[in-house]
């Protein structure tokens, strides 16, 4: 392990190690983003509904004034009266906080998708170490961090006063309007002037999400051990894959030597190859192949068929053709049916058998 955190962190990280990541909340966002589809849409949004709110808001305030003695001598708490009209403002800026709640959620699920991580809602006591904080606070990435705030501030700042300073010559008009007037051009320069910032916090925000997408990829980046760690875990180690395939192997040659004595001839090399045959018409319209083998499998399966007197015929072409072309299990090609029709009805004569 001590090996690993020295060794340098060269190879893209796995999909797995991304999952993982993913898990622990790991992920590579931008909260600019947020900032900047709440700031340009939430005043969009305001701009387009603002009459209503302001009709609907101002409706609220003239029966509340109308009415307020009746409604004192109602309830001299005002407990009621407040609580309504809480419920009420909430009521009118309801679609307002719909959309802002919308527009954060779609850009989050846009840049990280959707998923429920419960590890990254874990309380962590680490967090609570007042030295870790202290070096988090003073590392390069919370310098960059600052530089990077002190840069955003000042730019919006600049691009706010010169939106604002591009409509002071309008500013002398305002007192020569009536206060609907005033409302609606203060309204469409608040709009203008949130549509700019929002812009320039949009491109701030693309150019964060590139770095947060680079200290991302560089942070989940592995070792060569690693890969060959995680490869291990996955896919096992190769002494425990060998040793599977053995015991694949060998439960593969049982069965096979179970289906020898089932077989009505063997056909051998004469020493090298064997070939098991069945014909069961049936279960297949040509012979099919139950066990085939070389060298001490050949022996073996020999050994078997003499055991349960199992034909042998010894015919090397015929042996060599069949354990080249035919897997366990497969019928017999049709170039081989008439000479395995002779070896079986050889056979079938010996047992004293009508082969169809």
């Amino acid at each position: 392990m001590a090996d690993q955190d020295f060794q340098e962190r060269t190879e893209k990280a796995t999909s797995r190690r991304r999952e993982k990541a993913r898990e622990r909340g790991q992920v590579a966002k931008s909260m600019e983003l947020n900032s900047a589809a709440v700031i340009g849409l939430g005043f969009l949004t305001l701009f387009m509904f603002g009459p209503y709110f302001a009709s609907q808001m101002q409706s609220l305030v003239r029966y509340t004034m109308a009415n307020a003695p009746m409604l004192a001598l109602a309830d001299q708490s005002h407990y009621k009266l407040f609580t309504d009209n809480i419920i009420k403002f909430f009521i009118i800026v309801g679609p307002l906080f719909l959309v802002l709640a919308l527009v954060a959620f779609g850009i989050n699920v846009a840049q990280i998708g959707f998923r429920i991580t419960p590890k990254a809602m874990e309380l962590k006591l680490e967090k609570l170490n007042v030295v870790s904080g202290l070096k988090r606070l003073l590392s390069l990435r919370s310098l960059v961090m600052l530089v990077r705030d002190v840069l955003k501030l000042t730019v919006i700042g600049f691009v706010a006063y010169k939106a604002i300073a591009s409509e002071f010559a309008g500013f002398f008009k305002l007192s020569d309007m009536t206060v609907s007037q005033v409302a609606t051009t203060m309204g469409e320069l608040a709009l203008l002037l949130a549509l700019k910032v929002a812009g320039v916090i949009l491109v701030i925000a693309i150019l964060d999400y590139l770095y947060q997408k680079f200290e991302f990829e560089k942070s989940i980046r592995m070792s060569r051990q690693e890969l060959k760690d995680e490869n291990k875990e996955t896919e096992g180690s190769p002494q425990i894959k060998s040793r599977i395939r053995q015991v694949q192997l060998q439960m593969a040659r049982s069965r096979m030597m179970q289906a020898v004595p089932l077989a009505d001839v063997v056909v051998t090399n004469p020493t090298h190859l064997a070939v098991a045959l069945k014909y069961d018409p049936d279960k297949s319209e040509a012979p099919f192949v139950v066990a085939k083998g070389q060298r001490k499998i050949a022996e073996q399966i020999k050994a078997v068929a003499r055991e349960h007197d199992i034909p042998i015929v010894e015919n090397k072409p015929l042996a060599q053709a069949l354990f080249k072309m035919c897997d366990i299990g497969q019928v017999v090609p049709a170039n081989l049916y008439r000479v395995v029709a002779e070896v079986l009805a050889y056979v079938y004569r010996l047992k004293g058998k009508v082969m169809n």
